[in-house]
């Protein structure tokens, strides 16, 4: 036992050590040998990065994700960009925000009155991202929205998107807000970030200024609960001072008080 805890407490020669390491999984303190990083430091980069790149090339599990949806008494549609693969999605943008035709008809033949939120859900670069988090989003925030009365459009899950893709789709399903519920770009410590943009009265052709963004939506960032709370505080805003983007002043901090229901 000894022998196991003196190894355990063993430092690499050259392995800096330092308190930072606990309140951050930034590379910090790594140490070196002579010029280099340390053989374990370069092997635990090297992973990362791989778990970056696999993100960015991971699939939307539309399957599981109509399920879950399903279980909260939601309807969905699904619903694909004008990109046509995966290569392509990442060296056009452009073609990530529009959808294609035939999701342009399928929307547009869709039954559906004027409602209070579009919910969107897209894979953008980390499906990941999404097929972990997403959901568990969802589930926290449907209870508050159903306690406003808000109407809701079916939640479109979309395949290849960019955050600009809601804004059609909200458009067409006449919705006074979207949030869209997103992959982000992996990061080296965070391949699996969720992001979520609120927009009010989207519209085809609106500018990233017109958004609020809540950001690093995962169990080592922004907690489910904290996030569906910020996000229903922007939403209620959002629908009070009938603005989105930087007109909109974000009140919200980790210290406020969960997210109240007004009337």
């Amino acid at each position: 036992m000894d022998t196991l805890k003196k190894a355990e407490s063993y430092t690499v020669p050259g392995e800096a050590s330092s308190d930072l390491t606990k309140y951050t999984p930034a590379r910090v303190a790594l140490g070196r040998t002579g010029h280099s990083l340390l053989t374990k430091r370069l092997l635990e980069f090297n992973l990362d990065h791989a778990r970056a790149r696999d993100a960015v090339y991971s699939t939307f599990d539309l399957d599981q994700a109509e399920i879950l949806l399903r279980k909260l008494g939601l309807l969905s549609t699904r619903l694909h960009s004008r990109v046509s693969d995966r290569q392509e999605y990442l060296l056009r943008p452009d073609l990530g925000r529009q959808l294609s035709h035939e999701s342009n008809l399928s929307l547009q033949n869709i039954d559906n009155e004027e409602n209070e939120l579009c919910v969107v859900v897209a894979d953008g670069l980390s499906a990941t991202a999404v097929n972990t988090h997403a959901l568990e989003v969802i589930r926290r925030l449907v209870p508050m929205v159903r306690a406003k009365n808000w109407r809701l459009a079916p939640v479109a899950l979309v395949k290849q998107g960019r955050v600009a893709i809601a804004d059609e789709i909200a458009q067409t399903l006449r919705s006074e807000m979207t949030l869209i519920l997103i992959g982000e770009r992996p990061g080296l410590s965070s391949p699996d970030s969720l992001g979520a943009y609120l927009t009010y009265r989207p519209r085809v052709g609106l500018t990233d200024e017109g958004r609020n963004c809540v950001s690093n939506i995962r169990p080592g960032g922004l907690s489910y609960e904290r996030a569906a709370e910020k996000i229903f505080y922007l939403l209620q805003e959002m629908k009070r001072q009938q603005l989105s983007g930087v007109g909109l002043k974000d009140l919200f901090s980790a210290g406020r008080p969960a997210a109240r229901v007004d009337g």
